[in-house]
């Protein structure tokens, strides 16, 4: 913490008007040059980009991860907003951003007062790496945003293809310029908590960066992302190990480094999006999985719940819609259980107390109430459940189980506790990218299927079910949104699978048709298990939890993986294109695409707001798409 002080002090006398985006004309020198040191600035840009508690659960709890729908919250993904949110994140992002460039001037500014290191130019290309990331970040959420900006000067917005070629050309730049056996810094406060400036990993982040900035704008942008791509892939220079990850460490206590998912009110309930995906995928027995004490709980393949029509919602395209699982998953994807834990199992070693000043996570019951008002109480212990967001109207009036915390899967509790380290970048996602890129017929190292292969095994290992991989590459089992896992098995699974449910009132079980969901938003519904479905839908298993920005932003950009529409039992008013008569059809109007700004840049800057919105192409609106987005 003694290199974090030094830093912090070294910024508040170097840097201290430069807290909002309102300062973005304001030159970021205001004592001698010769009194700093570049690193500082770029260590506190990183440092600060770990999201402290406040900010964290605003953008990456409320925002990222209920619009990547890895949890159970309406939220944004309801199309809702909050400005005041969006207003602190964008004055975080650009503190984090204005130390970067900072970074890079003042390593500049030495250099030619003749005071250089001899890593000063290999920080100064960290700086590009690193800013180049935070502009994806901003303009991601957000759209457009200044490419010039924190140079002394009002700067002018740039449209988001700007701003995306200027990534890009960054990316390749800094690399280019990187001396990868260039001695690390002589400073004894200097830090790098990423890569401890080994020179030779920030290249490789910058070459799979490179790739993922590529990517985004395939669908628009072909060519551009095609020769991209392709120089950054074969480049022999990329994360292609868990040990090159970008990851950040955290640690328990409330400052920057504090986990992302710490506070203990935000429940990270399992989301029926997630759930849909891993039943049944991957066709690994949970009785393969789970302590033989549990084995009696496990339910037949063709078994879908009790039917609780009158406390579940049934207006949605949820396939599980209506259903209550009164025990576990016959098969389920092996990471669900490392990474949610049964309601009820005390004993595991991932389940959550949170929150720990109530005993909700260890009441594992709730009431179901019936029109005719009579009510049960029903035991959730051993039960595997997920509920679909939106507004469940009278419906969820009549559920009590979905209000209490240890009626469902939550997140674990390693996720939970500052005791872990942030994924910014995997291993994992180089391959998917690649596979993705392969299967354009893109010229990679790789083919399709094998990347595609590698990027499951190295998802697998980093949660700790290696052991099944084998079983798993080759399984054709479909899960709930009719996918499989084998990559050559693109056999689609029909329009429904016939299921049984139990009847609540008499007991017993009647078969039903259960409809796969017909993925509108892409290829016009006609696929649900074709090359690309799967690759990004294993993408997404993988990035859960530490990357829901990736997982928004690949929906944003395909309308892959299948999300459900929310659930309209009462109309959303912030969703007005879904209603009753459509509610089964999927339309990007019923996904979040966007930050809107926020009224702090509005009130402060009229014009750059105005060029802004003009850049956007489309009102200043949760509801509309990004540039890259736009199919």
């Amino acid at each position: 913490m003694k290199k974090y002080i030094l830093s912090l002090i070294t910024l508040a006398a170097v840097c201290t008007a430069c807290n909002d985006f309102e300062d973005i004309n304001k030159d970021p020198f205001s004592v001698d040059v010769g009194k700093s040191e570049p690193e500082y600035f770029l260590n506190n840009s990183i440092l600060g980009a770990q999201q402290d508690p406040n900010i964290a659960e605003r953008v990456f709890v409320l925002y990222w991860k209920t619009a990547a729908r890895q949890h159970l919250t309406t939220g944004i993904a309801g199309g809702s907003y909050d400005d005041s949110w969006s207003s602190e994140y964008w004055k975080y992002i650009s503190e984090w951003l204005n130390n970067a460039n900072a970074a890079i001037q003042i390593a500049n500014e030495k250099k030619a007062l003749g005071q250089s290191k001899p890593y000063y130019e290999n920080i100064i290309q960290v700086s590009r790496i690193w800013r180049a990331y935070l502009m994806s970040e901003f303009s991601d959420n957000f759209g457009p945003q200044p490419i010039q900006a924190f140079q002394g000067i009002n700067p002018t917005f740039n449209s988001e293809k700007e701003v995306y070629y200027f990534i890009l050309d960054e990316l390749k730049d800094a690399v280019a310029k990187m001396d990868t056996n260039q001695g690390t810094p002589s400073n004894p406060n200097a830090y790098d908590m990423v890569y401890g400036f080994n020179w030779s990993k920030w290249v490789k982040y910058a070459n799979s960066m490179r790739m993922r900035m590529a990517m985004r704008i395939a669908e628009v942008d072909p060519a551009k992302a095609k020769a991209e791509f392709e120089a950054a892939a074969n480049s022999n220079m990329l994360i292609t190990t868990s040990a090159e990850n970008f990851t950040v460490a955290e640690k328990p206590g409330w400052d920057a480094l504090t986990g992302v998912m710490s506070r203990e009110w935000n429940s990270q309930i399992l989301s029926a999006t997630l759930n849909n995906m891993y039943i049944g995928l991957g066709g690994i027995n949970s009785t393969d999985q789970l302590p033989a004490a549990q084995h009696t709980a496990v339910k037949a393949s063709d078994y879908v719940g009790i039917k609780y029509d009158q406390q579940f919602t049934t207006m949605t395209n949820d396939p599980s819609a209506g259903y209550w699982l009164d025990g576990l998953p016959n098969k389920i994807d092996p990471r669900a259980y490392k990474t949610f834990y049964i309601p009820g199992d005390l004993t595991s070693p991932i389940y959550s107390l949170y929150p720990s000043y109530t005993n909700q996570a260890t009441t594992n019951y709730g009431d179901l109430t019936f029109a005719d008002n009579s009510k049960i109480t029903v035991n959730a212990v051993n039960t595997w459940n997920a509920y679909t967001i939106g507004n469940w109207g009278v419906k969820g009036q009549r559920n009590a189980l979905r209000n209490v915390v240890g009626c469902m899967p939550a997140l674990g509790k390693q996720y939970r506790e500052s005791g872990n380290s942030r994924i910014f970048f995997a291993s994992w996602e180089t391959y998917f990218l690649m596979a993705e890129a392969a299967l354009k017929g893109w010229a990679v190292p790789m083919s399709d299927e094998a990347a595609y292969n590698r990027g499951i095994q190295e998802s697998f290992a980093y949660n700790g079910v290696s052991q099944f991989y084998g079983q798993y590459i080759i399984s054709t089992d479909y899960n709930r949104d009719g996918t499989s896992v084998s990559y050559s098995h693109i056999t689609e699974p029909g329009l429904s699978h016939t299921m049984k449910y139990k009847d609540p009132a008499t007991g017993n079980l009647v078969s039903v048709d259960i409809k796969y969901p017909v993925n509108t938003i892409y290829k016009n519904g006609s696929v649900k298990n074709d090359k690309l479905t799967k690759i990004i839908t294993q993408k997404y298993i993988a990035n859960m939890p530490w990357l829901p920005l990736e997982s928004w932003s690949d929906q944003r950009r395909l309308g892959l993986p299948f999300f459900e529409n929310p659930a309209i039992e009462t109309p959303l008013v912030n969703l007005p294109n879904l209603n009753s008569g459509n509610y089964m059809v999927n339309s990007i109007q019923n996904f979040p695409q966007r930050l809107r700004y926020p009224s702090t840049f509005r009130n402060t800057d009229q014009v750059g707001y105005d060029k802004a919105v003009q850049l956007l192409g489309g009102a200043d609106a949760v509801l509309t798409p990004l540039w890259w987005a736009k199919h």
